[in-house]
């Protein structure tokens, strides 16, 4: 018999804040986290903004001697993770430790440490390339951390799926208290990649918006003037807990994990097709005995690309049926830009928040709605409403989709 999973801790780390409190205020009331660059100088490149972590305090998690032997997005995803154990108040011994893991997860990993130690090789030989440059570029170091620091010995380890893993570090970390294999889990996704690599790649397929002159309104999904994601960074995790145990301790629940499921475009690296999401949503539903009818909200993938918006329109289209009408949809990458391996945890952390409060937030910079884009995307406004069930949408690069729901407890 499937056990039940509920959420009983969330932290944060991003373009909006780098605590809930924060971040959700910021959201909730549609402040954009996106500017120019400010790590280095973007000019040679088409695309000169994104949404970078700003005033993080990396000491308050970490003494400075660590700090320089990991690469930023560790920094990140160990804070996120302190942030949602503490905001649990779970406290670990000797019995519980094997019960309790970790599952942080990051799309690309050390890209910026990558880049340093590259760069210092070149110009100073072989000698300058440190010891710690392998575990800091390491993406399964973001769960051993934490595990280390937290003293949990239970499963360890990461899922890199591009776009989707936050979402499947969580969907992975919910199956394993389901079946018996931990009662607590740490999950998320976290990324660093505002660098010339990242932001160099990704211009180079002409996936970034260009909206230069003005950042703050350059993520508009679902407008007519979209032109492209704008790339984001930061880390979302979430504890994940057995019901009864986290009843018997008392635990604020701020919601259950109801449903989780995957699938596979097998269609095309890039381009998305509208099956795999559609099948995604599907096994979501029925993973957690749920009827199309009883969703009211979606936080979407919705990575404002001119394809992107429209396929995933049409893949809950064909999800819901007419009920798609019905459902609130929106996208908070149009204040936090697009996380990748992040995106998960981080909206899987709004989608909790959204359960939670009663709000869907906003989707800002809908300025003229694609008429081919034709549900509710919430428009510029934030929306107190009744969310019995959540949906929340991701996908990523090799047509791999995840979704999961969110039920109100």
């Amino acid at each position: 018999m499937k056990r039940r999973v509920v959420i009983t801790g969330l932290g944060i780390v991003s373009p909006v804040g780098n605590d809930i409190k924060t971040a959700w205020d910021n959201l909730v009331n549609g402040r954009s986290g996106i500017g120019r660059i400010t790590r280095f100088d973007p000019t040679d490149f088409n695309s000169h903004i994104a949404g970078e972590v700003k005033d993080f305090d990396v000491s308050a998690y970490l003494p400075a001697k660590e700090v320089k032997q990991m690469d930023t997005f560790i920094h990140y995803g160990i804070a996120a993770g302190v942030q949602a154990w503490q905001d649990a108040g779970l406290e670990v011994n000797e019995e519980n430790a094997p019960r309790i893991g970790a599952i942080v997860g990051s799309g690309i990993g050390g890209l910026q440490r990558i880049e340093e130690t590259q760069k210092d090789y070149l110009e100073r030989g072989a000698r300058r390339i440190s010891p710690f440059f392998v575990p800091a570029s390491l993406i399964n170091l973001v769960s051993g951390q934490l595990s280390i620091r937290l003293g949990l010995k239970g499963p360890s380890y990461a899922v890199v799926s591009a776009c989707t893993t936050g979402l499947h570090s969580i969907g992975d970390a919910g199956r394993l208290i389901e079946y018996g294999d931990a009662d607590v889990m740490l999950a998320g996704g976290t990324e660093s990649t505002v660098s010339p690599l990242g932001i160099g790649g990704f211009a180079a397929m002409r996936a970034l918006s260009t909206r230069n002159d003005d950042p703050t309104t350059a993520s508009r999904p679902w407008d007519t003037d979209r032109d492209g994601f704008v790339l984001g960074e930061g880390a979302g995790v979430l504890v994940l807990e057995e019901y009864e145990h986290a009843r018997k301790r008392g635990a604020r629940i701020y919601g259950e994990l109801a449903g989780y499921g995957m699938s596979s475009d097998a269609h095309h690296i890039t381009a998305p097709d509208q099956d795999g999401p559609r099948r995604g949503i599907e096994l979501a539903m029925r993973n957690g005995g749920i009827n199309l009818d009883e969703v009211q909200y979606v936080n979407a993938h919705g990575t404002s690309t001119p394809l992107g918006d429209k396929n995933e329109t049409e893949a809950l289209k064909l999800a819901f049926g007419d009920h798609a009408r019905k459902l609130v949809v929106n996208s908070t990458k149009s204040m936090t830009g697009h996380l990748l391996g992040a995106a998960g945890g981080i909206e899987a952390v709004f989608t909790t928040l959204a359960v939670h409060h009663q709000v869907s937030p906003p989707t800002i910079n809908i300025f003229n709605q694609d008429p081919e884009c034709d549900l509710d995307y919430c428009a510029n406004q934030a929306r107190e409403m009744e969310i019995q069930i959540a949906l929340s949408n991701s996908f990523g690069f090799g047509g791999t989709n995840g979704s999961m729901l969110v039920r109100r407890v």
